[in-house]
């Protein structure tokens, strides 16, 4: 009997755990999460964990697995996604994938290039070059050694940058020709539900959801991981501004108005990733009925 993989994806704040929930229950199955920074048991306020409630409505898998002090990756993700859906398959016919990040998405869905298992002590010589020296000497680096790499690359993103210089002292290769963007194929059918909403309403949900973050208590939470804010798992919208104003940078009132403008541009960017896949069917979240219509048409059995 064919498995099949619901995926159900969308911008940040859009609505895609409420909707999540109601698709696996009606479906009888349980959900992974792909959302990269919801993996990390510090983050809970910040990266609009499920709540209990909703974790016992339906079992979810990759939520608050592992430390924002252990490496982590797409490639991992993959990896241990496709381990869990040959556990889960033997028990449900389709299984729910939902969340934002883009890369963990397209790592499941298509695969992503196998690469080296990077040696720890490169690793960790960078990202001292790194403290030291800051990006901008790593980006002439990565330049000099893989150009055509730099010319493609977010090179404001200090992950991409090291993990390129990473693979080229690894193997002596440059990352750019070792990436092969083919498609892997998948034992199980995947069906692609995404999810949007006016932009104007969009925006109004995502500042009130940073109100609510605050209400919570999304400071406090953002003091306790502050001695680790050089990590790349926290290099994320909510407590990066945070940490400019416990720094004393910037006034609480701005990392606020910077938490809401920069998660309003992380939707923007997901919008902008998810219109490149033609496989993705596009819903309101409340139009619920039309999507497991849409699910149940199109799933195999």
């Amino acid at each position: 009997m064919q498995k099949n993989l619901i995926v159900i994806i969308g911008p940040t704040g859009v609505g895609k755990t409420d909707l999540s929930l109601d698709i696996a229950e009606a479906f009888q199955t349980e959900i992974i999460s792909s959302d990269s920074r919801q993996i990390y048991k510090e983050l809970t306020i910040g990266t609009a964990v499920p709540t209990k409630e909703d974790l016992q409505r339906v079992k979810h898998h990759f939520i608050q697995t592992i430390s924002v002090k252990d490496y982590f990756s797409a490639s991992l993700f993959e990896n241990k996604v496709l381990e869990k859906l040959s556990e889960l398959f033997k028990e449900h016919d389709s299984v729910v994938m939902t969340g934002g990040s883009m890369l963990y998405i397209d790592a499941v869905c298509n695969g992503i290039d196998d690469l080296p298992t990077i040696d720890p002590e490169i690793r960790n010589e960078l990202l001292d070059r790194f403290e030291k020296e800051g990006l901008e000497s790593l980006r002439i680096e990565l330049k000099r050694v893989d150009p055509e790499y730099y010319e493609t690359a977010d090179i404001k993103n200090p992950k991409r940058i090291l993990h390129a210089l990473e693979i080229f002292y690894m193997t002596g290769k440059k990352f750019s020709s070792l990436r092969t963007n083919t498609r892997k194929q998948r034992d199980f059918n995947i069906v692609k539900v995404g999810l949007n909403r006016d932009r104007e309403e969009l925006y109004d949900r995502i500042n009130r959801r940073v109100d609510i973050m605050l209400d919570e208590g999304l400071i406090a939470e953002a003091r306790t991981v502050y001695p680790y804010k050089e990590l790349n798992s926290l290099n994320t919208v909510g407590y990066k501004e945070l940490f400019q104003y416990f720094d004393g940078d910037i006034p609480e009132e701005e990392a606020i108005r910077l938490i809401k403008r920069n998660s309003r541009r992380y939707a923007r960017k997901q919008l902008s990733w998810f219109r490149r896949d033609k496989e993705l069917q596009w819903f309101h979240p409340d139009d619920v009925d039309a999507v497991k219509e849409y699910i149940s048409t199109s799933i195999k059995k």
